[in-house]
Formats: structure tokens, C-alpha cells, sequence
């Protein structure tokens, strides 16, 4: 899942996304009255988001509703209906062929809930940035709603939300498994994955007459059903009783998954369920060709969020993607605590430098375009093709990882077309910068066998703005490998290369981590061995994230069984708040606020020789008077001093260090040269 652009309010937020200034009519209907402006007296479907409706390719919704209209279907659009109210979902009257529902973008429990279950106050995805637009489980609610009003109407389910929880699942947020969300839901279909292919099959035989029941042929979907009489060459999964007695009956269920989840090679599964009910899960839809990805990209849209959002200041989430390109999907990185595995598959493909220039082209003429493209990737910037050349024909191995903590042999590294890409953007009239901000696999960079390191230092010189972001994630090759991540040696490896590509680029920019603490295979050791490698590299991360479980990923079912599904065997997992809170303290342990936490975790990690006055230890044997954020002195009165705002009174706070060595350790937001 991609990361939220930081904010401090929702009105801030809202203020720096840019304007819309299309009139309604360039946008699918939203309303009956504009659906008869176009002649519609009923349209064929009616799209149910989540989110609010934002016509641009990084919205799922978009590029669904857009698909379907260019095969010559009539869509309309509700956007976060209220829940509350059946009448909202009735907008149009019963759509001819079905409801599609999702959730959003994003999965409705993690747009609302930290990791620590605190409701969130703001939600990118709603105009003006105001939270609470939508339910729990949306798609769920959505659902339930429509067929209070619409008994027999098709709904279709897709979206993240729906795309990961299509069988049984560990459900974070209420510590417990839930069904199949086709069962509470009342919903007829789940489009998985990527839904270009499946969603226009399930129109087409649905406008040729088909029931509903009976698309049980289309892969890419899961359906419902009573009778296995006409489901061929499926293998049977535990059954929900089995996985609900037993936590290895759910790691070894969600192992067929993951080994069945390649669009070339994986099979059909079935879930039992009690009373005679099974969910039927179809092979995944083959991935989009080169040439069909362009043809994605190349509809129409508006590129902006609806006018009705105009008052309230538009819809956050887009200032973030409205000048960025998506150059690919899939990622064969597979990291155990990402879901892409089961959302886009491991099999990238990379859309056509002609089509990424037109997109380029057209964000040129955009009156809110100031010469810089924001970001050009995908889940992985730096993934273009396949990882391997078998992988379109043989599918991707199912016992061997592409990255992991080893490269594959057959694995293909080469960056010359992307870098050939971005030479390409940097040249347009009008692109003053093109930065790349999505993410590079550095475990990639490295495998390259350029011996000039040519990517890397065009990176450096010209895609890069004093700090480039990557996501080692943890320092210790335990926790790493449970991560599905690479050693640490690689990590620094790749810091002396970047930083021997800036000295070469006469620039001075750090390479920033992000961290995660308390993913399965982190004991208080391993924490206490991360909080080391940062006193090391002398600065506060500001970039840390406790491991947060979510639907379908490796590390989830580690979490929830304590085992790890790849080998079946037991995993050490820190649950209790109070651990968590320990693991994540060691990074931060510079806070003064951390001080009891990090002793504790000290204290119980056998490790009280990093308490004391010596510059090797952590933590100072007597507790400190509470301080500012920033590390300043102890302060009078009352309050907290912001970690980015100085205290009043107290003259500017200092700026991170970006030039010669790395900045100091002032508990405020600063990067590294190197790591060592």
C-alpha cells in the first residue's frame, strides 16, 4: 500500500491540492439528472466507491468506470453514499446489468485506524480531508445496503478491500478470522486483482444474458455457491471450521494460496463453509500487455476530482499522484508484509515510453503544472519487465523468490530502459524536474552488473532532491529474512554507492530508511541491535512504523499463527502493546519521552551496559528533565514544543543538515550518507 503524504490537518491538506476546473459534464453522471442530460434513462451500472470521485488513473474507480464506458457501457458514479440512509444508494434507480462496489483506494479499516487502533481525524480520500465519510468495512455495509432496496440486482465487489479479503482472513482490528467477505456481504462476484479483464468479461456476459449465478467461468473472480456439480480442477482448501480450531490449518491454507496466486500457473481453490456453502476462487486474470496498459492509460480522463468538491477544497489524496506517472505493476519484490503478491501479482509489466510521454505531455498543459513530474514508478519505481524471461510463459517460481535475501540467478537486473525513460521525461518542453519518489529496490540497484553504476548516478544527479528515500526496514538479517528482505550488507553497500554517485554528481544527499519495528522475528535483541545501527549513523528517524497487520500478507499469518507459512515453522511475534511499544521506543530512543520505555526494553533485552555515560550507550543512567522535542534545554511552563516548531520565544529551530557529514542527532528529521 502506498504511503500518505504527511499533514497536519484536514484544511492543510485540502489547501495544497490543486483546483478543479472541468464542469460536470466532462464526468460520468453523478446525479439522475445528468445521467438524462446524456439521454440515460437506466444506466447499466452504478459504481459505489468509497472514496470520494476522482477522475484520474491512480484511482482505481476511474480506471474501472472509464474501461467499461469505452466498451459502450453506461455508468454511473455514487460516492460515499450514507451508510445510514438506503435512498442514497438509489440514486439512479436499479442499474440494467449490476452494482459495482468498492471500498476506496485503500482498505476502510486501515484508512481509519493507526496500527495502535486510534481513530484517524482526517482521510485523504474524502473532500476537504474530513474524516468519517465512510463506514467500517465498507464494502460490507455498501453491500447490505443495496440489497435492502435492490434484491436480486448483481453486485460486484472490487478494490482492495474486497480483493484481499476474498477467503478467510485474520481481521487485525477485532483480533479474529472473518469469512469470506462474499458471505457477509450479500454480494454475488469479488473482481480480484487488477480488474481491467475480468470486469469487462462480467459485463459482456451479462449484457449477452447470462444470470449472474452462472459466471462462474471468468478468472480474476470469486463467486458463492451451493453445489460444486460444474467446478472442474479446483483443489480444495481447509475449510472454515478447520481453519477456525486451528491457527496451522490457516498457515497452510494461506500457503496454497500464496503458491496458487501466479496468473500462469495457479489453479482454482474452494473454501468450505458450513450449511453447504462454498466460495469458489478462479485462477488470477493474466496480467495486461504493454499494449493494453497503454490503451488504459490513454482514455479519457478528466485527470481531477469532480466539481462538486470544488467548495471544500477538493480532494486531498490527488495533490500527491496528479503529476505523477505510474510507468508499471507488479512487483516481484515480494516482501512478506505487502499484499501485492495477491493484488497485482508478481509479474510486472511497464507501460510504453511513447504512452508515458503522452501522459507527460498532458500534465504540460495543465494551468496548475509548475515543471516538476513528482514521481515516475509503480509499486517498485525501478521494476520494468519481468523479472526473468520465462516468467510471461512459465509464470513466476513458486518456490523461489526473485529478491528476497538472495537474487535469483535467472534474475534479469537491468535498469537501461528505465533510465532511458527518464531521460526522455527530463527533456520535455517544460519539465524543469522529474524526481523519483515511489520507492527504488536498492537490493535491485545492486544486482545490476553495470560496472559504471549509470542508473545510480543519473539518480544522484538529476531525480533527487537532498534526500533519497529507500526502505532497508530492519538491520538485523533475522528479522530481514522473515521480511523477505536482503541482509544488511546490501543495504550498506548500496549507501557507499550512492554516496559515491553524489560525490561524483559534486552533490551532498543522504540516503533516509524507512524502519518498521515489532514485524514477526523481532525480539527485544533485535530491536536493541536496530536502535544500535542508528546511534551509529547519529540521527533521529523520523520514518518509523510499528508492523501493522492487514488482509493477506505473509507477515499477517505469521502474526496471527506464529508460524511462517513459507516453511511452516514457529516465528517469534511481539503482540503486547507494551512490547510493541518498547521495540519502537529503541529506535526513537533520542526522545526524552522514550527514556522508561527504552530502559525497560534495556533492562529486560540484558543489555544494561548500553545504559551509562559512555557514547556507546543509549541512555544516560539518571532519568533526564523533561526537554524540548528537539533536544534543547529543559523548558518553563507548561506544554510541549512541537518537533518541527520551535518553542515561542526561543528563535528558529535548526535545519536538518543536508551537506558534509551526517546531521546531528537532534531528534528532528534528517538522512545519512552512509550506513556502516
Amino acid at each position: 500500500m502506498s504511503k500518505k503524504p504527511a499533514s497536519k490537518s484536514p484544511k492543510n491538506r485540502a489547501a495544497k491540492a490543486p483546483q478543479a476546473a472541468l464542469p460536470a459534464s466532462a464526468f460520468l453522471p453523478t446525479t439522475r439528472e445528468e445521467a438524462l442530460a446524456r439521454g440515460w434513462d437506466q444506466l447499466d451500472f452504478v459504481y459505489v466507491s468509497g472514496d470520494a470521485y476522482v477522475d484520474h488513473p491512480s484511482f482505481g474507480s476511474a480506471i474501472i468506470t472509464r474501461v467499461l464506458e469505452s466498451h459502450g457501457y453506461k455508468v454511473g458514479f455514487i460516492a460515499q453514499p450514507d451508510w445510514n440512509d438506503p435512498e442514497s444508494i438509489a440514486v439512479f434507480g436499479e442499474p440494467r446489468l449490476g452494482f459495482l462496489v468498492s471500498a476506496g483506494n485503500m482498505d476502510s479499516m486501515v484508512n481509519h485506524y493507526t496500527v495502535n487502533k486510534k481513530r484517524r481525524h482526517d482521510d485523504a480520500y474524502t473532500p476537504g480531508g474530513a474524516g468519517g465519510a465512510r463506514p467500517n468495512h465498507a464494502a460490507v455495509v455498501y453491500s447490505n445496503l443495496i440489497r435492502r432496496i435492490f434484491k436480486k440486482t448483481p453486485i460486484i465487489l472490487g478494490g482492495i478491500e474486497a480483493s484481499l479479503r476474498r477467503l478467510a482472513h485474520y481481521d487485525y482490528w477485532s483480533d479474529s478470522l472473518k469469512r469470506s467477505i462474499l458471505l457477509d456481504s450479500g454480494a454475488d462476484l469479488i473482481s480480484y486483482g487488477m480488474g481491467e479483464r475480468s470486469i469487462v468479461e462480467i459485463a459482456d456476459a451479462l449484457a449477452a444474458g447470462l444470470a449472474v449465478e452462472d459466471l462462474t467461468f471468468i478468472d480474476g473472480t470469486a463467486f458463492r455457491t451451493r453445489s460444486l456439480e460444474h467446478v472442474v480442477d479446483y483443489r480444495m482448501l481447509p475449510s472454515w471450521e478447520d481453519v477456525s480450531a486451528s491457527k496451522r490449518a490457516f498457515a497452510e491454507s494461506f500457503a496454497v494460496q500464496y503458491r496458487e496466486s501466479d496468473p500462469v500457473t495457479g489453479g482454482r481453490l474452494v473454501e468450505e463453509y458450513p450449511h453447504g456453502v462454498y466460495v469458489v476462487q478462479n485462477p488470477p486474470a493474466a496480467p495486461l500487455t504493454q499494449n493494453e496498459m497503454d490503451a488504459v492509460y490513454r482514455l479519457p480522463y478528466t485527470r481531477t476530482w469532480h466539481p462538486s468538491y470544488d467548495a471544500a477544497g477538493g480532494v486531498p489524496a490527488l495533490a500527491e499522484v496528479k503529476f505523477s506517472l505510474t510507468s508499471c505493476r507488479g512487483c516481484f519484490g515480494e516482501c512478506a508484509f505487502c499484499a501485492l503478491t495477491f493484488h497485482q501479482g508478481r509479474i510486472v509489466t511497464g507501460r510504453s515510453h511513447e504512452s508515458l510521454l503522452e501522459e507527460a505531455r498532458l500534465m504540460t498543459e495543465e494551468p496548475d503544472f509548475k515543471g516538476y513530474i513528482h514521481d515516475v514508478g509503480g509499486p517498485t519505481a525501478n521494476f520494468r519487465g519481468p523479472a526473468c524471461a520465462k516468467q510471461r510463459t512459465r509464470g513466476a517460481c513458486a518456490d523461489r523468490r526473485c529478491l528476497g535475501t538472495r537474487p535469483c540467478p535467472a534474475l534479469k537486473a537491468d535498469h537501461r530502459d528505465y533510465t532511458g525513460l527518464l531521460r526522455k521525461l527530463r527533456k520535455l518542453p517544460g519539465v524543469k524536474k522529474v524526481f523519483v519518489r515511489s520507492g527504488i529496490r536498492f537490493d535491485y540497484v545492486m544486482a545490476d552488473p553495470d560496472p559504471e553504476r549509470t542508473f545510480l548516478h543519473e539518480l544522484a544527479a538529476h531525480h533527487v532532491s537532498g534526500q533519497l528515500r529507500v526502505a532497508p526496514e530492519h538491520v538485523s538479517d533475522t528479522v530481514l529474512s522473515a521480511m523477505g528482505k536482503p541482509p544488511r550488507a546490501v543495504y550498506d553497500a548500496f549507501c557507499e554507492a550512492f554516496d559515491e554517485a553524489n560525490r561524483a554528481a559534486g552533490k551532498s544527499q543522504f540516503v533516509v530508511p524507512y524502519l518498521m519495528s515489532s514485524h514477526p522475528g523481532s525480539t527485544l535483541a533485535e530491536a536493541v541491535e536496530l536502535a544500535e545501527y542508528v546511534r551509529d549513523m547519529g540521527f533521529n528517524p523520523e520514518q518509523v512504523q510499528d508492523f501493522y497487520p492487514t488482509p493477506s500478507t505473509i507477515s499477517t499469518c505469521m502474526y496471527y499463527t506464529g508460524l511462517d507459512p513459507r516453511t511452516m515453522e514457529p516465528i517469534y511475534v511481539p503482540k503486547s502493546a507494551r512490547e510493541k511499544a518498547m521495540q519502537r521506543a529503541l529506535i526513537q530512543y533520542r526522545n526524552p519521552a522514550n527514556y522508561d520505555l527504552v530502559r525497560e526494553a534495556l533492562v529486560k533485552a540484558g543489555r544494561t551496559d548500553l545504559i551509562g555515560w559512555d557514547e556507546q550507550c543509549l541512555i544516560r543512567p539518571i532519568r533526564p528533565k523533561k526537554r524540548d522535542e528537539d533536544g534543547g534545554a529543559p523548558r518553563k511552563g507548561k506544554g510541549k514544543a512541537s518537533a518541527f516548531k520551535p518553542a515561542k520565544g526561543r528563535g528558529p529551530a535548526p535545519k536538518p543538515q543536508r551537506a558534509g557529514k551526517p546531521p546531528k542527532a537532534n531528534g528532528r528529521k534528517g538522512g545519512i550518507r552512509k550506513g556502516r
